[in-house]
């Protein structure tokens, strides 16, 4: 959209700087830039033209934006007072914040975050303003050269206009786009969070920098309740979590290769025999196809062109072979494999398939962010008035998983056709449309996402919405009218003709292990029961009562629960905090009265002591709590 619903004609005198506008339109507070026909620009902006125009607020997602965008240079800025020599990267805002690549002549520890911040605080009470200047690409060099700014020289040479922009503050300048607050008495609510290494431009053939993490906001309720979060996020990491409670580990011999502990193993069984049985439910067919297929594939599938610099390959019998990045030019074989009927269309076929990609080393991250993961994939392989009733039963099956099992919001967004798309953009015009319309059937709200589409069709993204807030892409609906292309698959119409299905490319846990990844940090390690690697636990009082502590263990694993017994020689006090620590769903202290009166004393997670019960009445109690939406 380009103008918004505060967007306003002026027609006045010129020329005249946005803030003195909107002075006179008296809705200056709170504004840190504007939209001027459409373009972001500066409060100091010069209008020498009318036009329509409307304020962002400090409050709106540009206006964070811009806020965060222009923390990231306050940062910069104090980092090169404190330590001369500092060569400027890049520094960007991003989602909740921001960050600053930095070249600095000595190593910066965490400790130095407070004296970077102190420092950001003093140039905010400078007040100092940012202007933006307009100069040459040859006007640029010359001045970053003299700087010596090696990195801003490198991005210089690849911008293909002729001008570019730097913004100034005091004696700080940066090559930026923009735009930027008035000034620095703007930048009031952020916090320094962290430090880690980034080779320059992603890319491991480049040197180190010093990367630095920060967040700012509008006010300081909105700030500190981010930094609760952030603490809280801790508290939930995966990564620490995953080690405590003995689920997975990523070793030095396999970086970005998930190793999975027996009780990670268990809770990744939990989830594919549930996926599996829904799948069933909703009459999909499962399928398996190779790790390994033939350069020549991926060549007609586009994902050569588009991929590669993310795929792995190898050689057998001196032909070029490809370790899959992707499940869906082996499934395309799959059904390429018969002739096809209309008859037996909508075909639903899914595939647990594990797929490699090549991601930089940087941006590994536990299982959020790895090298090798599980797609619960699925492609649909469809006539084309066949197309909305099933993204309707997709939508259907996703809000019953992220909602009705796991508790999950989550929001919705149609990401349209790329750059580097593949294809007639008139098919693209005519999926675009399809995913739409079976949105607003749905009545789901949606966001569009300009731009995001996969490179073979747009696709719609579920994002799911944690206990702590925040947000995950997991799913997937992607509509594709080309690889039917590329593949030439066809079906068998009514009027016995060959016709071209349209094909559907779907996930919902997205990747097994980022979704378990998710779960670990949302249940804080804390599982449902169905899920729990342990569900239960039980502890004799004394070594005397452990033969009828073996009994109630026997039948409990005789009814298919997930269950240990603790007979160390340790005090019932440690066993239940040692319990506890496990996140074990429900602990059973067996006694002298337990023993003589053949029950237990069952001890809940949350809630405590539950109170003494017969075997049979524990065992319907959890029998009852096995269901995944119990």
């Amino acid at each position: 959209m380009i103008n918004g619903p505060e967007s306003r004609s002026y027609s006045g005198a010129l020329p005249v700087s946005v803030i003195e506008v909107f002075k006179e339109w008296k809705c200056a507070k709170g504004a840190v830039a504007a939209r001027f026909n459409g373009t972001l620009v500066d409060l100091h902006y010069k209008l020498t033209a009318g036009g329509f125009l409307e304020p962002v607020y400090i409050a709106s997602e540009e206006g964070l934006e811009v806020l965060r965008h222009s923390a990231s240079h306050l940062l910069a800025q104090a980092v090169k007072r404190l330590y001369p020599g500092t060569k400027l990267g890049i520094g960007p805002a991003i989602k909740d914040g921001f960050y600053y690549d930095l070249d600095v002549p000595q190593q910066i520890s965490e400790e130095a975050l407070l004296k970077i911040e102190q420092e950001m605080r003093r140039i905010v009470k400078e007040n100092l303003p940012i202007t933006r200047k307009v100069l040459t690409k040859e006007e640029a060099k010359a001045l970053f050269a003299e700087k010596e700014e090696i990195y801003k020289l490198e991005l210089i040479e690849e911008l293909p206009d002729s001008e570019v922009s730097i913004y100034e503050q005091g004696e700080f300048l940066d090559l930026c786009r923009g735009p930027h607050v008035p000034s620095t008495s703007h930048i009031k609510h952020f916090k320094l969070l962290s430090l880690a290494g980034a080779y320059w431009r992603g890319d491991e053939k480049n040197k180190m920098l010093t990367r630095i993490y920060g967040t700012a906001f509008g006010t300081k309720e909105e700030l500190e309740a981010y930094i609760t979060r952030m603490e809280e996020a801790k508290r939930r990491d995966h990564r620490k979590l995953g080690k405590e409670l003995d689920l997975f580990s990523i070793q030095p011999e396999g970086p970005g290769f998930p190793f999975f502990h027996p009780k990670g193993m268990v809770i990744i069984n939990k989830l594919v025999d549930f996926w599996r049985k829904e799948h069933e439910k909703r009459g999909y067919c499962e399928i398996r196809t190779p790790l390994i297929l033939d350069r020549d594939l991926w060549i007609r599938s586009g994902h050569w062109d588009h991929y590669r610099e993310n795929m792995y390959f190898t050689e057998i019998d001196e032909r070029p072979f490809a370790i899959k990045p992707m499940n869906c030019p082996g499934g395309i074989l799959v059904y390429k494999s018969r002739i096809r009927s209309y008859r037996d269309l909508p075909l639903r076929m899914a595939e647990l398939g594990t797929v490699h990609r090549h991601e930089r080393s940087g941006v590994l991250h536990g299982l959020m962010r790895v090298r090798c993961f599980t797609q619960d994939d699925a492609h649909l392989y469809v006539t084309p008035d066949q197309i909305k009733e099933e993204i309707l039963g997709i939508m259907d099956l996703v809000k019953y998983v992220y909602k009705d099992v796991f508790g999950f919001n989550y929001r919705v967004e149609l990401s349209t056709k790329p750059e580097k798309a593949m294809g007639d953009p008139l098919m693209w015009e005519k999926a675009e449309k399809a995913l739409e319309e079976a949105l607003e059937t749905a009545g789901v709200e949606f966001k569009v996402n300009p731009g995001d589409g996969a490179f073979y069709g747009p696709k719609i993204d579920f994002h799911l919405e944690d206990c702590i807030g925040r947000t995950w892409q997991c799913g997937t609906i992607q509509l594709d009218f080309q690889m039917p292309e590329k593949f030439d698959i066809t079906y068998v119409g009514p009027d016995g003709e060959h016709h071209r299905p349209v094909m559907l490319h779907r996930t919902v846990f997205g990747s097994l292990e980022r979704f378990l990844g998710i779960l670990i940090e949302h249940y804080a390690g804390a599982f449902p029961f169905w899920l729990a690697p342990v569900q239960v636990k039980i502890l004799p009082v004394r070594g005397e009562y452990n033969g009828y502590a073996s009994e109630v263990f026997d039948k409990l694993k005789e009814k298919g629960f997930r269950v240990e017994l603790d007979q160390r020689e340790e005090k019932l006090g440690k066993k239940i905090r040692d319990a506890q620590m496990e996140k074990i769903p429900y602990m059973l202290v067996l006694g002298s009265k337990e023993a003589q009166e053949q029950t237990v004393a069952v001890r809940e997670r949350q809630a405590g002591d539950l109170g003494s019960m017969t075997l049979d009445e524990l065992v319907k109690l959890l029998e009852d709590k096995e269901s995944p939406t119990a």
